[in-house]
C-alpha cells in the first residue's frame, strides 16, 4: 500500500494520462490490489482493478467445500455485498445481474482466495488528476468495502446461506426435468407478474399461481422438501386464453428460468430446461447459407432455399431460419408467442388455402411441422396462441390462462376438435428433412477484428461491438445481461486464433464452455458472465460478416 501511496502523491494535477503510472500490484497486508488498466481520459470506461482476499482472514474456507452451484451463488451473494457496501463512492463499481444469478466472473474463488473484480473511475477534475481523493478512495474506502464483503462476521451469514440453499433447490428441480420428461416446472405460489414493463421486480400485489390438479406434480429439493407445481412434459403445449389473462407473462417466467433467480424474485421455483430456445419473427435480419427447405422452398425465379443466404430477411424467413439454427445448435425446445411470429409461418388456415393454390405458397406453416419435430427430432413446443385454433389439432396439452392462474383445457379442445373438424390441408409439402452443421470460418472473424482494431464491447445487452461490426441482438429475449454478450464477444476471438474452417462450430464453442474454469482462456474482467451454447450461436448467426458454408 505504501508504494501506491507514493506514487499517488507524486500525480496531483498532473495530466490524466499519468494515471497510468499506478498500475500494477500493491499488498496491502490482509490482500493484494491488482491494478490492471488505467482508463485515458475520465470520460473513458472505467479502470479495471482486482483484488485477491486469502481465505484464512476472511472465515469463509467452508464454502469451497460445497457444491459447485452452492459456490455459484455464494460468489453471487458476495458481489452483491460489495456493491451495496460499495453505495456511498459511486466511483466503484460492480457487475451485477439483477434478478438472476449467473457464472459471471465479478467474485471469483481460487486456491489463493477469494478474487473480486470490479471497476473505479480515478478521481479527475477536467483532464487533471486529483491524486488527493484518489488516494482516500483507493487506501481507504475501497480497502474497506473489500474486507466487509469477503469476511464472514462482516456478511449476514443466515441470509448468505439462504441465498446459496435457494439456488441449490432450484439446481435439483432442474435435474429432475429429464427424469419426469418435463420441459418446465412452474411451482405453486410463483409471482409471474413484473412490477412494469422497465421492472424485472416482482409485482407485489398478484395472485400466486396454483397448479390445476389434471397438471399437478411434486418434486423434492434438498432445503425446501417437496415442492407441488404445474409439470409442462416434452411435447406440444398451448398456452391459451383472453386477453391480458397472462399468456405471455407465463411464457415470459419460463423462458427466463433457464436461469437461476434469487430469493424473493417470485420465480426462484420455475426451472426450464436450458436447452429450450425462444424464437420470433426478426425482419430484416442475415441469414448464412441455411437450409430452409424445411419451411421454405419452391421460391420465385427458381431460388435455392437448400442453401439460402440474406442480408434482409422477411417475417417468415427470419423465423424459420431461427428455428432451424436453433435445432442445430442443439435445442430440444422451442418457445413461441403468437404476438410476436409472422402469421404466414404460424399458419394457413382453409380458406386462405382455398384461395392460394398450395403449389402458389412456399411456406410450410409451422403448424404442419411441429408435430414431425416432435416425433422425428424429439424437439418439444411451448407455444402462446390466441387468435388460431388449428393447432388443436396436434396439441397434446392445452394451458388455459384465466386471470393469471392456469387451467387444463386439453379436453374442452379435443372435444371441439371432434365438434369442428378442421378441413384445411395439413400435409407439408415434403418430409421433414434431417441436416447436419455448417461449416464455419474461423478466419473471417480475424479480418473483422483487425479492421475494428481489435475492440470487444458492449454498451447494453442488445449490441455487441466485435472490431468493426456492431451485431443487433435486441431480438434474443432470453440473453439476461449485457456480461453473456461481452463474453461471446471475447469467445469469438479463441475461435479467431483457428484461421482455418471448422466442420462444427457448435462442437468448438461447446468445448470452450464445458470447463468449469472457462474463464481462464479470456481476459481477467469481471463483467462477463458464461452464456448458453444457444445464445452464442445466435449471436454468431447475426454477424452480418460472418462467413459459414452449406454443408
Amino acid at each position: 500500500m505504501d508504494q501506491l501511496t507514493s506514487r499517488l502523491k507524486k500525480l496531483e494535477k498532473q495530466n490524466y494520462r499519468a494515471y497510468q503510472q499506478i498500475k500494477g500490484t500493491y499488498d496491502f497486508g490482509d490482500f493484494t490490489l491488482l491494478i490492471d488498466y488505467t482508463q485515458p481520459d475520465p470520460y473513458a470506461p472505467a479502470s479495471r482493478m482486482r483484488a485477491i482476499r486469502p481465505w484464512s482472514p476472511s472465515g469463509l474456507q467452508g464454502l469451497r467445500e460445497q457444491s459447485a452451484e452452492y459456490q455459484l451463488a455464494a460468489r453471487d451473494f458476495i458481489a452483491r455485498s460489495f456493491a451495496r457496501f460499495a453505495l456511498q463512492e459511486n466511483a466503484i463499481d460492480i457487475a451485477m445481474t439483477g434478478q438472476t444469478v449467473l457464472d459471471n466472473t465479478a467474485v471469483l474463488f481460487t486456491d489463493e482466495g477469494i478474487e473480486l473484480r470490479f471497476r473505479v473511475n480515478l478521481p479527475a477534475d477536467g483532464r487533471s488528476i486529483l491524486a488527493k481523493r484518489a488516494l482516500n478512495l483507493l487506501t481507504f474506502h475501497l480497502p474497506k468495502f473489500i474486507r466487509r464483503a469477503t469476511m464472514a462476521r462482516e456478511l449476514d451469514m443466515e441470509a448468505l446461506t439462504h441465498h446459496c440453499e435457494v439456488i441449490e433447490d432450484q439446481a435439483a428441480l432442474r435435474q429432475q426435468l429429464a427424469e419426469h420428461d418435463l420441459l418446465a416446472f412452474v411451482a405453486d405460489g410463483s409471482i409471474l407478474p413484473r412490477l412494469s414493463g422497465n421492472s424485472d421486480l416482482p409485482m407485489q400485489e398478484a395472485v400466486p399461481l396454483t397448479a390445476p390438479e389434471s397438471l399437478a406434480m411434486e418434486l423434492t429439493t434438498p432445503h425446501r422438501g417437496t415442492i407441488r407445481g404445474m409439470g409442462i412434459k416434452r411435447s406440444i403445449t398451448l398456452i391459451v386464453g383472453g386477453g391480458f389473462h397472462g399468456k405471455s407473462t407465463l411464457l415470459t417466467a419460463i423462458e427466463r428460468a433457464v436461469y437461476f433467480h434469487i430469493p424473493g424474485d417470485g420465480r426462484e421455483y420455475i426451472v426450464t430446461d436450458p436447452q429450450a430456445m425462444k424464437v420470433r419473427a426478426e425482419e430484416g435480419r442475415c441469414v448464412h447459407h441455411l437450409n430452409l427447405s424445411n419451411y421454405i422452398n419452391h421460391l420465385p425465379m427458381g431460388r435455392d432455399t437448400n442453401d439460402f443466404s440474406t442480408q434482409d430477411a422477411s417475417g417468415s424467413t427470419s423465423q424459420a431460419a431461427w428455428v432451424q439454427e436453433s435445432i442445430e445448435s442443439g435445442a430440444t425446445g422451442l418457445l413461441i408467442d403468437e404476438d410476436t411470429s409472422a402469421t404466414n409461418f404460424m399458419i394457413r388456415d382453409q380458406r386462405m388455402q382455398a384461395l392460394v393454390a398450395k403449389d402458389d405458397e412456399p411456406i410450410t406453416p409451422l403448424v404442419d411441422r411441429v408435430a414431425q419435430l416432435r416425433d422425428d427430432m424429439g424437439i418439444s413446443s411451448l407455444i402462446v396462441m390466441g387468435g388460431s385454433g388449428d393447432y388443436f389439432d396436434v396439441a397434446d396439452t392445452v394451458i388455459q390462462m384465466h386471470d393469471y392462474q392456469p387451467m387444463d383445457v386439453t379436453e374442452k379442445a379435443k372435444d371441439i376438435v371432434a365438434q369442428y373438424p378442421n378441413a384445411r390441408d395439413g400435409k407439408p409439402h415434403q418430409p421433414l428433412q434431417p441436416f447436419t452443421a455448417r461449416p464455419f470460418h474461423c478466419g473471417s472473424l480475424q479480418s473483422i477484428l483487425s479492421d475494428g482494431k481489435f475492440r470487444v464491447n458492449v454498451a447494453d445487452k442488445k449490441t455487441l461491438r466485435f472490431g468493426k461490426e456492431k451485431v443487433d441482438v435486441s431480438a434474443l429475449e432470453q440473453l439476461e445481461s449485457g456480461n453473456e454478450l461481452h463474453c461471446i464477444g471475447w469467445l469469438w476471438t479463441l475461435l479467431a486464433q483457428q484461421p482455418q474452417w471448422t466442420s462444427n462450430p457448435i462442437e468448438t464453442i461447446a468445448h470452450l464452455l464445458d470447463d468449469a474454469e472457462w474463464y481462464h482462456r479470456i481476459p481477467q474482467h469481471g463483467d462477463l458472465a458464461k452464456p448458453r451454447l444457444l445464445d452464442v450461436m445466435a449471436v454468431l448467426n447475426r454477424m452480418r460478416q460472418a462467413q459459414f458454408k452449406a454443408q
